[in-house]
């Protein structure tokens, strides 16, 4: 094992510095994804000098498709090939539309999966996937490599509504709960979803919230519970998102936030935490029957 780690070492001394200052930092995300719009900006106006700024010297391009017989094939570009091209295009014509940010990230590490579709002078071309690699320099995160997927159908061709999905999918849960459609309030729940009731006991996983309320969802409505306001949040990469309510229910007027996390075109709900709400007045009449107990 020794004589493994001296080779490692002698082939690649980077190494050593690495294992010196393998510190965890924290890194804003948003400047990842700031070098990735940064570039197709750059492609939108044909400017070559501001794309070649944003990659390694030694990056690679690659990509991944299926050629006319349906047969796999991939392909390797150069960098000064692509920035030559970019250069060469009137402004307008080269447009790659994002559709989604999925971020990790290491040390000086990152990688951006985004979702795209390529338009060539205002018409659609193909779309596909993006996988990125960038490395955090002494001047800022670069590309280090781009292997891209390309498909001609089945492409999209605008942008989700992150708020009008979310929304969907809330105002479907509570009408599957008035409705005591059970295989949808649950099935909207990711496996691991997370429930927190207004009763101090209240806290289950989705299955074990599914064991208690199926007395209710036996019944015509489980219970019924109307909007009356929501709030609605997302992240950078658009796969997460939060939100607050206000609800009428039976108990009054409840507030309740939760998370939810989207994977391919479906939303679920990670985190629901419903409460009652008290106005500040009524706290010590509130203390006073809960300390009788």
């Amino acid at each position: 094992m020794k004589n493994v780690v001296l080779i490692a070492l002698f082939l690649f001394p980077s190494l050593l510095i690495f294992a010196q200052n393998n510190t965890d930092t924290s890194t804003d995300r948003t400047e990842v994804i700031a070098v990735v719009d940064a570039l197709f900006d750059a492609m939108r106006r044909a400017d070559a000098e501001a794309t070649a700024e944003l990659f390694l010297p030694q990056a690679t391009l690659k990509s991944v498709f299926k050629d006319e017989k349906g047969l796999q094939q991939s392909e390797s570009g150069k960098i000064e090939d692509f920035i030559a091209v970019i250069g060469k295009e009137e402004a307008g014509k080269l447009d790659e539309r994002l559709w989604s940010y999925e971020v990790n990230m290491h040390e000086d590490l990152a990688t951006v999966w985004t979702e795209y579709t390529f338009y060539y002078d205002q018409k659609m071309n193909h779309c596909g996937v993006n996988a990125f690699t960038l490395h955090r320099t002494d001047t800022g995160w670069k590309i280090l490599d781009i292997t891209d997927t390309r498909i001609r159908q089945g492409c999209r061709t605008e942008v989700r509504n992150t708020e009008r999905a979310v929304n969907d999918l809330m105002n479907a849960w509570h009408r599957a709960a008035a409705t005591a459609d059970a295989d949808t309030f649950f099935g909207s729940m990711t496996a691991d979803g997370i429930y927190i009731g207004t009763d101090q006991t209240e806290l289950w996983t989705r299955d074990e919230m599914a064991k208690w309320a199926q007395q209710y969802f036996d019944r015509d409505s489980a219970w019924d519970f109307k909007t009356i306001e929501r709030n609605v949040y997302k992240n950078a990469d658009g796969n997460t998102a939060w939100f607050d309510e206000k609800l009428d229910t039976w108990m009054g007027v409840c507030r309740a936030s939760g998370v939810v996390e989207r994977t391919g075109e479906e939303w679920k709900i990670a985190h629901y935490h419903l409460s009652v709400t008290i106005d500040n007045d009524l706290i010590k009449g509130f203390l006073e029957l809960t300390q009788k107990k």
